[in-house]
């Protein structure tokens, strides 16, 4: 992604303004959310075509970063999500650190041991699951090097 290209934040105003601080301040606040880590994960608009950007729990899997996409267990897949799908060439923000990613959903296999990792960083999880009416995809972002 080019990095003098616009990014748009979240329009949902708690996130952006939890972006706008996270960013500010290079992650020194707002990584910690409620006590839970958190990323800034930016996605090429599958429809425009420009770069969004939003904050999300995450973990680790050895080098790689794993995200949810539960939308709070809304019955649709979050837009960053179905924008990663589309554009998998993704940029995330850990803390100072910047870098590039190719994310994917992972596969069945893999989606249970990698559940179980989320759901023990966020308990809620597992509610949004019971509540969802859909599959919600574990992504996977491997970092480009």
């Amino acid at each position: 992604m080019a990095k003098d290209e616009e990014v748009i934040n979240s329009p949902t105003a708690w996130v952006k303004k939890h972006i706008e601080e996270y960013v500010a301040t290079d992650g020194a606040q707002g990584h910690d959310w409620r006590g839970y880590p958190t990323l800034l994960l930016t996605t090429r608009g599958r429809k425009t075509g420009k770069l969004r950007r939003t904050a999300l729990i995450y973990g680790y899997d050895g080098d790689n970063i794993v995200l949810v996409a539960s939308q709070g267990g809304a019955p649709r897949h979050p837009l960053w999500y179905l924008n990663l799908a589309h554009h998998p060439q993704v940029d995330v923000q850990i803390r100072q650190e910047k870098l590039s990613g190719h994310a994917r959903t992972a596969t069945q296999e893999e989606r249970p041991r990698l559940w179980q990792l989320m759901a023990t960083i966020y308990p809620p999880y597992d509610a949004y699951q019971a509540k969802a009416g859909r599959e919600i995809p574990v992504v996977i972002v491997e970092p480009v090097k």
